[in-house]
């Protein structure tokens, strides 16, 4: 059984940073570019990062220079490292292994001073 599980999220002030983490049981991450996204309040889901197989990484540009995807095979987890955060960065953070369905219940991110 497929399991995603994201934590790292939390209440910071805005400039601040935080790291989310996306754990996998069930499935090798490491097989599927992997995606994060997120939802705010009242908002469509969108999304903020890729990672490709091989490495390469893309970012809308409403977070680039700001958001780094990473991923860590040893440990079957991908990263997703926010610095500079906005209020409007503000929303519920989900994982997602591209091209399937597979979905954790997403980590809250609330970026307010």
């Amino acid at each position: 059984q497929v399991q995603l599980v994201e934590s790292g999220g939390g209440l910071v002030q805005p400039g601040g940073s935080l790291r989310l983490s996306c754990a996998a049981s069930g499935m090798i991450l490491n097989s599927y570019p992997m995606a994060w996204h997120r939802q705010a309040a009242g908002n469509q889901r969108e999304w903020v990062a890729t990672i490709a197989i091989g490495g390469g990484t893309n970012y809308p540009n409403s977070v680039k220079g700001r958001f780094t995807i990473s991923r860590d095979s040893a440990k079957n987890t991908v990263y997703l490292q926010m610095n500079s955060l906005k209020p409007e960065d503000t929303a519920v953070y989900y994982c997602n292994p591209m091209g399937t369905n597979y979905w954790g219940k997403g980590t809250l991110v609330t970026v307010s001073s």
